[in-house]
């Protein structure tokens, strides 16, 4: 695939990401049902939802694809609905609304809550805990990819190759700990009605108007030093991150099947800025006291089941720096990378 060298605004960037590979078209034909995406009004499920009905036209298959969220913003539903996805107004805090979602076959699980996390504890543990108990109740007999993080793992050394699905899970602070708890709640009615799961362990999932990159890149348009005190990060494209969601429903298991998803290499703040200062004519410079460990996250095994990413860390580098440039828009969420004790 040809990929242009600078992306000029949210139209393009959204049409790019919601390219359907030759792997998520063919996997349209063969799975059975539709397929509810919950969260689908945060920062992924927007494009992922039109992903999803790209591949399936391109797969000419008789398909649904229902997004669920509180759409606090009109505009979203509005751009949903305009290109074919079914919209439902759904809390999923609420046990009864969540007991009257139609039942599918295939569910993606994408609402959490992360930041904010300091200080309102208890909202982010009813976010990440109760709301999959009443979706894992309600959906026993779908397939679904629960979202989670790699922050479950440890830190690891940059000389690692990062935390395997295999590595024993080690939280810190409150968000990281109830996301931990999140996965427990999911592997718990796994095993209790022979659900099909797939943990969904993301990190770092770039789009332009957030990201690690975009973080980055904010602070050399500003003038502001860059924090290095992580030094080393995962990201992968939004685009490829949407695709192995949803291929990764055709890997859902009883018990719960685990799947880190990041890019293969590891990242280097100050390599990637010092690209993006040069191509956005600016100055970089560093504040922190550089350290040697990070959220790192090993993703050959999902490299080995989909393939390696199809936007290189090259091309995302470049592509965010062009961005600014551009003046392209933020969406104003941080990532919080630097951040290595939990509180977000």
């Amino acid at each position: 695939m040809l990929f242009p060298e600078s992306i000029k605004d949210v139209e393009q960037l959204e049409k790019l990401l919601c390219i359907p590979n030759p792997a998520l078209v063919d996997m349209m034909r063969r799975l059975k049902g539709d397929i509810m995406i919950l969260g689908v009004a945060g920062k992924m499920g927007v494009t992922m939802a039109m992903l999803a009905v790209n591949a399936i036209r391109e797969a000419g298959v008789a398909k649904r694809v229902i997004g669920v969220a509180r759409f606090s913003n009109p505009a979203e539903r509005e751009k949903l609905e305009h290109h074919g996805v079914e919209t439902v107004t759904c809390d999923l805090l609420d046990r009864e609304q969540v007991s009257r979602l139609e039942k599918v076959d295939n569910v993606i699980f994408m609402a959490g809550r992360k930041f904010g996390t300091d200080g309102s504890e208890e909202l982010t543990w009813a976010m990440n805990i109760l709301a999959p108990e009443y979706v894992c109740e309600h959906f026993k007999a779908s397939s679904i990819v629960a979202f989670s993080t790699g922050c479950v793992y440890p830190l690891e050394h940059i000389t690692s190759c990062g935390s395997t699905e295999e590595t024993i899970p080690a939280p810190v602070g409150e968000y990281s700990q109830s996301c931990l708890g999140r996965e427990r709640i999911f592997q718990y009615y796994s095993k209790k009605n022979g659900t099909k799961v797939l943990l969904f362990r993301l990190n770092y999932s770039i789009d332009l108007r957030y990201g690690v990159l975009h973080d980055i890149a904010s602070n050399i348009a500003a003038g502001e030093p860059v924090n290095n005190t992580v030094g080393f990060f995962n990201c992968i494209w939004q685009g490829d991150a949407n695709s192995n969601a949803l291929r990764a429903l055709e890997f859902c298991e009883s018990p719960c099947a685990i799947l880190n998803v990041t890019g293969p290499e590891t990242a280097s703040v100050e390599h990637a800025a010092t690209i993006m200062g040069r191509i956005m004519n600016k100055p970089v410079s560093f504040k922190g006291v550089p350290g040697e460990t990070g959220y790192l996250n090993n993703s050959g095994k999902m490299c080995k089941l989909l393939g390696y990413p199809v936007v290189s860390l090259t091309q995302m580098i470049e592509w965010q720096a062009q961005w600014f440039v551009n003046g392209g828009i933020s969406i104003g969420k941080p990532t919080h990378f630097e951040v290595n004790n939990g509180k977000f």
